[in-house]
């Protein structure tokens, strides 16, 4: 079984105060938001 470790970053860490979090991958831009019901959305 191949055991690969993936780096693991707490949503606190990232976002700190804020509720969202741009991310730039490859030139696109895409956005990072924590909803209203505390769950993770990611759109571009």
């Amino acid at each position: 079984m191949n055991k690969i470790a993936h780096k693991k970053v707490d949503s606190k860490v990232l976002f700190g105060e804020e509720k969202i979090v741009k991310i730039v991958h490859n030139g696109v831009e895409y956005v990072l938001r924590i909803t209203k019901e505390d769950k993770l959305i990611l759109t571009k």
